[in-house]
């Protein structure tokens, strides 16, 4: 797999992204509602796929998930190391990189505004399903679950932050898509999104 400077310059990016996205609440607090604090990182995740295509962005979220991996804090509340992968939370990090790539091969075949937007919505469901079945079987397998904890309750504890990824996911299919047709369809972004 050959990358340009351009390609490792974006993978270097999105990564920078997903570890400011992951600690926005420690950077401006006042960025939590109800007590939950509003992460960036699905966002980035899927603003990834969209902008870079599926092998490249599937690419630089893999890059996140090892720069995290090997002890850049770079993982929600500057977590990082091998022991991140016990995380009831790591199921999260690891969808990241089948959003980017399916949402990514998506709109490599279709650039329309409506084709961006079910991409991403269509991305934060698989954050949703894989991250919370990780989860639950975390907590039920490996993890000290909390007492009573039951697979609706698993879900229940994503209704908070469900709003706000819904609109964040809409905004960036919409952000991307605008992007497409102003800057990405140009001069040397022209080929960003090469078939692997």
């Amino acid at each position: 797999m050959k990358f340009r400077a351009l390609d490792i310059t974006l993978i270097g990016m999105f990564v920078a992204l997903m570890g400011i996205g992951a600690n926005i609440t420690a950077i401006a607090p006042f960025l939590t509602v109800g007590g939950v604090p509003i992460t960036l990182q699905t966002f980035f995740a899927i603003l990834a796929g969209l902008i870079l295509g599926g092998r490249l962005g599937a690419v630089a979220m893999t890059s996140y998930m090892l720069v995290g991996l090997i002890g850049v804090p770079v993982f929600a509340k500057f977590g990082a190391g091998p022991s991140t992968i016990l995380s009831p939370t790591f199921g999260f990090i690891v969808s990241y990189i089948f959003i980017a790539y399916l949402i990514g091969k998506i709109v490599e075949k279709k650039k329309s505004l409506g084709a961006f937007i079910t991409a991403a919505l269509i991305g934060m469901i698989i954050n949703y399903l894989f991250g919370t079945n990780w989860m639950y079987y975390a907590y039920k397998l490996w993890f000290t679950a909390p007492e009573g904890f039951t697979y609706q309750m698993a879900w229940l504890w994503m209704v908070p932050p469900l709003p706000k990824d819904i609109i964040l996911s809409i905004f960036a299919a919409i952000m991307a898509h605008r992007l497409e047709k102003t800057v990405l369809s140009k001069g040397q972004f022209k080929n960003l999104k090469r078939a692997s």
